[in-house]
């Protein structure tokens, strides 16, 4: 569904991604793991065309990126993003109808659609009235969710896409957004800095640093003593917290 092809990006001088090759089937949840600056996000944006690479070559859906328009693209692949972005002045069922208007759907369409993906998102109907003002921030990252899918696309980028959240609203939504991961049959890419959250959620995960793949493998084979160091640290890190958490529960109350 993504190919990557010794996927390059140059700033100022310096290699923030490259040469970097990578290919995803149809229908798996990869994460793109790793501290900040190690090309995630820019090389999740070469994928949809928000940024252009250097050198190498994107496919998606077999077909070489730069061959249609780049908005023409997008509308092929939902975006989510920590921030939202969703417009204030608009109400939720008018974000959610924003890609199927640009896609020229008639209005009975978009009507049903976007109640189909409130439901979808586990949002009441009623808020579809709402202004983002009006909604928690759980309640917007769904909507934020709900127009990524309006349009129907196959592939879902994601930015960290969880990463504001508070820690039980943040699994909640995780755990929802992985059941509409498997019902809807689609191809996830999610950027994250979250071992936990990578492990969790995807079916593999592509650790990054400096712009180049570290490792690329499964949950459980990232997590069998990897060799290289830096992966063995990132694995071991949730290990450390659950022995810590185990040690605090096990520890002698007083007082």
């Amino acid at each position: 569904m993504i190919e990557l092809t010794d996927l390059t990006k140059i700033y100022g001088g310096r290699r923030a991604v490259g040469p970097l090759s990578l290919t995803i089937p149809k229908g798996q949840f990869v994460a793109l793991l790793g501290g900040s600056g190690c090309g995630k996000t820019t090389t999740l944006k070469m994928i949809n065309g928000l940024i252009t690479p250097d050198g190498g070559a994107v496919k998606v859906g077999g077909a070489p990126a730069g061959e249609e328009p780049p908005h023409l693209l997008r509308r092929r692949i939902g975006y989510v993003f920590q921030e939202v972005g969703l417009f204030p002045h608009m109400t939720i069922d008018e974000n959610i109808a924003v890609g199927p208007k640009l896609a020229g759907w008639e209005r009975p369409r978009i009507t049903s659609r976007t109640q189909e993906l409130l439901d979808l998102v586990a949002l009441p109907n009623e808020l579809g009235e709402r202004l983002p003002s009006g909604l928690s921030g759980g309640q917007r990252q769904r909507v934020g969710m709900a127009r990524a899918l309006a349009a129907g696309p196959r592939i879902m980028l994601m930015d960290e896409p969880f990463g504001a959240l508070d820690p039980i609203t943040r699994d909640d939504l995780g755990r929802d957004y992985r059941m509409l991961h498997d019902r809807l049959g689609l191809t996830s890419v999610m950027v994250t800095h979250d071992v936990m959250e990578a492990l969790l959620l995807a079916d593999r995960i592509v650790v990054l640093d400096k712009g180049a793949i570290l490792a690329d493998g499964s949950p459980g084979e990232l997590l069998a003593d990897y060799p290289d160091p830096i992966v063995r640290s990132l694995m071991e890190t949730p290990r450390r917290q659950a022995e810590r958490v185990e040690a605090l529960i096990r520890a002698p109350r007083h007082g």
